[in-house]
C-alpha cells in the first residue's frame, strides 16, 4: 500500500513583499495654487478642509508604520483621492499645467534605484505596488494550520494578484510614460508578481485539499496548478529586465516551489495510478519527480533550510514508493515501464484568479473636490460646443443642398425663361439660349450617362478601399490577440484596440461620407432617368 504522506502540503514558508520608500512631498501649496489660479480664492478656501486631508494621507504613507491592516486602509483611501485628483488637477511639465510636484520613489528590490517624475500616474503604480505588498504581508499573517486561516490568506493572495494585474494592465505604462519608472512597477514585474500571489493563494488551496483529505487525484491537479503558476513566475524572474534585479534567493525560493509542486503532483498522481494496478506509469512519474527535484537541488543556493528540508522529505516519499513498485512490477505485472519523454502532461486544475479591483478602488463615492469641475467635464463641455457647431453645420448644408436642387428643377421647367417666352419673344430669351449652348458644347443629355458611368466607377473604387483597410486591421487585431495568448506578460506592446482606435474612427467616417455619397448620386440618377425624355429637346440645332 503506497504510502500518502509528503512535505508540501507542510511547507509553511512563503514571501512577502517589501513596500517601496519615497520622498516628502508638498501637495497641499501646489494644489491650492492651482485652484487660487484657475477658480478662486474663495473656491481655494471653500475646498481647504479637502487639501489638508490629501497633505495628511500623503504624510501619512511617507511613514509607513502602521499595521499592514490599517496601512491597507490608508492606500486604499490615498488612491481614491488620487484618482479624483487626476480628473482635476493636471499634473505635467507642461507649463499650464500643475508642474512643482515631482513624486520620487525607490525601487522596493534594488533600494539604490529610484525615479522622480511630474506625473501623477508615477505615484498611482507606487501606491498600488504598496498596496499589493501590503495584502501579501496580510496573507502571510494567518495561522494557515487551521482553515479559517488558509481562507483568509487566500482571499487576501488573489487580492493582492488583482492588485498587480491592475497596475500591469491600467497604470504601469502611463507612469513610464513620463520618464523613466523603476523596475518594480513596470509591466514586466507587475505580471510576475500577479503569477507569484497567485501561486501561494493555489498553494493554500492545495494546503485545505490535504487536510480535507483530498481524493490523490484531485490533489494532483491542484499541486499542478501551483506548480505551473510559480513556473510562470520563474520565467519572469529569469528574463530581462527582472534577470539581474532580484537578490538571488528570490530566485532559488521561486525555482525549488516550481520543482517542488511539479514532484508533488507527480507523487499524487503515482497514488492514484497505484491503485488503479497501473504499475509502469506509477514508476515513470515517480522517475519524473525524483528527477525534477535532484535538478532543482544541484542548480539552487541561498533557498531556505525549511524549502530544502521539504524537497528532502518529499524525495524521500518519492523513492520510497518507487523502490515499493519496481519490486511489485519485478515480481507480479511485468510491465514495461514508458520513457518520461512519452507521458502526457499531467491534468492541472486553478481554483484561484486575480480579484478584480473595480469595486475595491472606485472613487465615485468620494466627497472631495466636487466643487471642481473635473477636466474629464471640461472636455465634454467642449465636445457638447462641437457637436452643437456641427448640428449647425449640417443643417446649411442641408439648406444649401436644398436650394441647389431648386435651381436645378426650375432649370429642368425652363423656368424662368419659358415664362419670358411666353411674353411675345419668338427667339429664346439669351439667358437661355447661353444655357442650352454649354449644355450642347458639353456633349449634351448623353454626356450625363458617361459622367453618371463615372461616379459608379469611383464609388466602386473606394468600396474595394474601405473592405482592404478593414480586413487589414482585423488581421493586425487578431495576431495581436494570438501573440499576447502566446507570450502572456512578454508581450508588452499596447493593445491593438488601442493603436489602431484613430484609424477605426476614420475609417467609419470614410464609410458613412461614401454611404452619403452614394445616396446622393443615386438621387441624381433617379431625376436623370424620369427626365431624359424632356432633356432629349437639348440635342435639337437651332
Amino acid at each position: 500500500m503506497a504510502t500518502s504522506t509528503s512535505s508540501a502540503a507542510t511547507t509553511n514558508i512563503m514571501l512577502a513583499i517589501h513596500e517601496k520608500k519615497t520622498n516628502s512631498i508638498d501637495l497641499y501649496r501646489s494644489l491650492r495654487n492651482y485652484i487660487v489660479f484657475n477658480y478662486s480664492e474663495r473656491q481655494a478656501q471653500n475646498l481647504d478642509d479637502d487639501l489638508e486631508t490629501v497633505k495628511q494621507l500623503r504624510s501619512d504613507v511617507e511613514k509607513s508604520s502602521d499595521s499592514p491592516p490599517a496601512r491597507r486602509d490608508l492606500l486604499l483611501k490615498y488612491f481614491k483621492c488620487l484618482s479624483l485628483m487626476e480628473t482635476r488637477f493636471p499634473i505635467s511639465p507642461d507649463k499650464d499645467h500643475i508642474n512643482s510636484l515631482q513624486f520620487t520613489w525607490f525601487d522596493a528590490f534594488k533600494t539604490r534605484n529610484k525615479s522622480s517624475q511630474i506625473n501623477i500616474h508615477l505615484e498611482k503604480a507606487a501606491i498600488l505596488f504598496n498596496l499589493g505588498a501590503v495584502y501579501s504581508q496580510i496573507g502571510l499573517s494567518f495561522d494557515r494550520s487551521t482553515i479559517e486561516g488558509r481562507k483568509q490568506a487566500v482571499h487576501n493572495f488573489v487580492i493582492a494578484a488583482g492588485v498587480f494585474a491592475h497596475l500591469r494592465d491600467n497604470v504601469a505604462v502611463k507612469a513610464a510614460a513620463g520618464g523613466s519608472a523603476t523596475v518594480d512597477v513596470g509591466v514586466e514585474c507587475a505580471g510576475m508578481l500577479e503569477r507569484l500571489m497567485l501561486a501561494q493563494a493555489q498553494e493554500c488551496v492545495f494546503e485545505t485539499s490535504i487536510a480535507k483529505g483530498s481524493s490523490p487525484v484531485v490533489c494532483s491537479k491542484i499541486s499542478r496548478q501551483v506548480g505551473i503558476y510559480y513556473e510562470e513566475a520563474l520565467v519572469a524572474l529569469n528574463a530581462p529586465p527582472l534577470n539581474q534585479h532580484f537578490d538571488k534567493n528570490w530566485v532559488a525560493h521561486v525555482q525549488l516551489k516550481a520543482s517542488l509542486f511539479s514532484a508533488e503532483a507527480c507523487y499524487r498522481y503515482s497514488l492514484e495510478l497505484h491503485e488503479k494496478e497501473e504499475i509502469a506509469e506509477e514508476i515513470a512519474r515517480l522517475k519524473c519527480g525524483i528527477t525534477a527535484l535532484s535538478d532543482v537541488k544541484r542548480s539552487t543556493r541561498g533557498a531556505p533550510a525549511q524549502l530544502l528540508d521539504a524537497v528532502s522529505k518529499l524525495e524521500a516519499s518519492l523513492n520510497r514508493n518507487l523502490e515499493r513498485a519496481m519490486k511489485e512490477n519485478d515480481r507480479v505485472y511485468l510491465q514495461r515501464v514508458p520513457p518520461a519523454s512519452s507521458l502526457s502532461p499531467l491534468p492541472a486544475f486553478s481554483m484561484v484568479k486575480p480579484m478584480p479591483l473595480d469595486e475595491i478602488i472606485d472613487a465615485s463615492k468620494e466627497k472631495m473636490f466636487l466643487s471642481l469641475v473635473p477636466d474629464s467635464s471640461t472636455k465634454a463641455l467642449s465636445r457638447y460646443t462641437e457637436m452643437v457647431d456641427d448640428v449647425i453645420r449640417t443643417q446649411a448644408e442641408k439648406l444649401q443642398q436644398g436650394s441647389e436642387l431648386a435651381r436645378v428643377r426650375l432649370k429642368e421647367m425652363d423656368l424662368p425663361g419659358s415664362l419670358l417666352a411666353l411674353e411675345g419673344n419668338v427667339t429664346l430669351p439669351e439667358n437661355l439660349r447661353e444655357d442650352v449652348e454649354a449644355v450642347q458644347i458639353s456633349g449634351g443629355p448623353a454626356a450625363l450617362e458617361s459622367e453618371l458611368q463615372q461616379l459608379k466607377d469611383l464609388k466602386r473604387v473606394n468600396h474595394e478601399l474601405l473592405v482592404q483597410t478593414e480586413e487589414l486591421l482585423q488581421k493586425e487585431a487578431q495576431e495581436d490577440s494570438q501573440f499576447r495568448s502566446q507570450f502572456g506578460t512578454r508581450w508588452t506592446r499596447p493593445q491593438s484596440s488601442t493603436l489602431t482606435k484613430n484609424l477605426l474612427d476614420r475609417l467609419n467616417r470614410f464609410a458613412a461620407n461614401l454611404k452619403q455619397a452614394g445616396e446622393s448620386d443615386a438621387r441624381i440618377e433617379r431625376s436623370v432617368r424620369d427626365h431624359s425624355a424632356l432633356m432629349s429637346i437639348l440635342d435639337r440645332h437651332p
